[in-house]
């Protein structure tokens, strides 16, 4: 009955969560879901019980037929593309050779993905009977739903999500005009806060008729996976966690990062450095390192600090901020780690940063500092907070004090973990810092660490900011403050340096507090039968 326009893969973060969560809660409730996406490997979604591939000249392969684990099922229905995937940001997708930030396809390569998708639906649509339709993103998925609905008088909704808004619909007419056009004829828009509902309201102020179509649908957590344990019961989780490890492909190795970093010249030139990221980067960076097992294993997990961050290492999630705090932090509360999880052109950068401050190179480090853009290949400027927090301090005893505090092995980086082996970190962590610099709808992880009992920090704005308020009844009007990391670039790495160490100290009291927010509020169990209520409500 229902139909889900995705348009991707399932696994990693943002709307790819979003979709497998809501998928498994529907599937858990009795429902039927048709999910019309990208996805390579249906056999490792529990919740998919059928999948089928449709090639241009109409044939249909199928791929997955087994019996459903849940009292519903999802059957995922994948056009068949080409070579060619349209996308947000530029990542690596398996099978897709040519992936290609869509505001860079001519009008013909979009129209070619636009009418494959409504090709294979249109095919389908029928056999399946399916009766509404919901679309991720604001384009090109809403564009589909428009044009079936246009055809077939199908009922359908829009999800914005940050990603498309920012990078598609505000930097290219063509995408403004699909979602407009495409907004402008839903029957709702389901928002997951605030931020996202000002954002659509700010992109399109002439339509009349805008607000009267938003619908609040939360975000949510799977608070069944992320469960809360006492500081003695952290070697069991990390026992689980390698033994999940260690049938896992790996990504980086030991060698990569020795080679990464040795005899790195103090004048080496940028030109020299980006060659040298680039030869030790040829891994599959959406697996966890191959010494992950052993680096986990060297954290004493019952009497350390452990700061966790999990997230895409790039710019604007704001990992360099840490980085640039973690010598305060360790100044204040010595037996402290960061465990960084996540894959992104941040990764070597910042492994080559903390050896160039170990080693005391003082020309190095300005020049990455200065280099940030062209390191990471991005438009943003990705050390502005760790400029700003030098401005009042001399560079040279800064680099004096990282080398008093900070070890070889004060920042462990993992590697890419999915939530199945997040299920097992979460837990065994103090606190966790999500430091975004640009605004986010709303952040999963945040909620996967409140359902884990795991303190959580971030950016005071947007959906972050949505988020510590929605928990903020819970806690003394001061702890509040402990989770607010400042907006102002020039005050972020400060207010972290400040506010972990507060954090380490009132954590243990607010594990289960946190966690029954989670449960209350944000369980995909209840945002499931909100979802499916307000579909089924435009069902003549």
């Amino acid at each position: 009955m229902i139909g889900i326009l995705h348009g991707y893969l399932l696994e990693g973060s943002g709307s790819n969560l979003w979709t497998r969560s809501i998928i498994q809660a529907l599937c858990k409730q009795g429902e039927t879901v048709h999910l019309f996406c990208q996805e390579n490997h249906p056999e490792i979604y529990d919740f998919i019980s059928e999948a089928y591939l449709y090639e241009n000249d109409g044939s249909v392969i199928t791929l997955l037929k087994r019996d459903k684990v849940y009292p519903g099922t999802c059957i995922l229905h994948k056009p068949k593309l080409g070579d060619t995937l349209p996308v947000f940001v530029w990542d690596h997708y398996e099978e897709f050779p040519n992936v290609v930030p869509m505001i860079e396809l001519s009008e013909v390569e979009i129209e070619n993905y636009i009418n494959r998708y409504v090709e294979t639906i249109n095919q389908i649509i029928n056999q399946y009977q399916i009766k509404v339709l919901h679309a991720n993103h604001a384009v090109l998925m809403s564009v589909i739903a428009q044009r079936i609905n246009e055809k077939l008088s199908i009922p359908y909704v829009i999800m914005p999500h940050g990603s498309a808004i920012e990078y598609a619909v505000k930097k290219d007419e063509r995408f403004f005009n699909f979602a407009k056009e495409a907004f402008d004829k839903a029957n709702k828009l389901f928002v997951i806060g605030p931020e996202i509902q000002q954002r659509v309201k700010i992109l399109f102020p002439f339509m009349p008729n805008i607000q009267d179509k938003m619908t609040e649908l939360n975000l949510g957590a799977d608070t069944s996976l992320f469960i809360p344990i006492n500081k003695s019961e952290r070697k069991n989780n990390i026992l689980q966690l390698c033994t999940a490890l260690e049938k896992m492909d790996k990504g980086k190795t030991p060698q990569m990062s020795a080679e990464l970093i040795n005899n790195l010249p103090e004048n080496i030139d940028l030109e020299s450095l980006v060659k040298r990221i680039e030869e030790n980067s040829n891994y599959t960076a959406k697996n966890p390192d191959a010494h992950a097992i052993e680096k986990l294993n060297s954290i004493d997990w019952e009497n350390e600090n452990i700061i966790l961050f999990v997230g895409r290492m790039i710019a604007s999630k704001g990992l360099q901020s840490i980085i640039a705090a973690l010598p305060s932090i360790l100044e204040k509360a010595p037996n402290s780690r960061l465990v960084v999880v996540g894959h992104g052109p941040q990764r070597e950068v910042l492994e080559i940063l903390i050896n160039t401050l170990l080693q005391g190179n003082e020309t190095l480090f300005k020049n990455i500092l200065d280099w940030g853009s062209a390191l990471e290949g991005s438009a943003q400027k990705p050390y502005a907070t760790f400029k700003h927090f030098l401005e009042n301090q001399n560079i040279n005893n800064y680099i004096k004090k990282v080398q008093q505090v900070l070890q070889k092995d004060s920042v462990i980086f993992t590697g890419y973990l999915t939530h199945h082996e997040l299920q097992y970190l979460f837990p065994c962590c103090d606190a966790a810092i999500f430091p975004s610099v640009v605004a986010e709808a709303g952040p999963l992880v945040f909620l996967e660490a409140l359902a884990s009992g795991c303190f959580p920090l971030g950016t005071y704005f947007a959906g972050m900011a949505a988020s510590i308020d929605s928990v903020a009844h819970v806690l003394k009007k001061e702890d509040v403050e402990v989770m607010k990391i400042s907006q102002n670039e020039k005050e972020t790495v400060q207010s972290i340096a400040e506010n972990v160490p507060k954090a380490f100290e009132i954590c243990e009291q607010y594990k289960y507090v946190l966690r029954n927010v989670a449960v209350e509020k944000y369980d995909w169990q209840n945002v499931a039968k909100k979802f499916v209520y307000e579909l089924k409500s435009l069902i003549g």
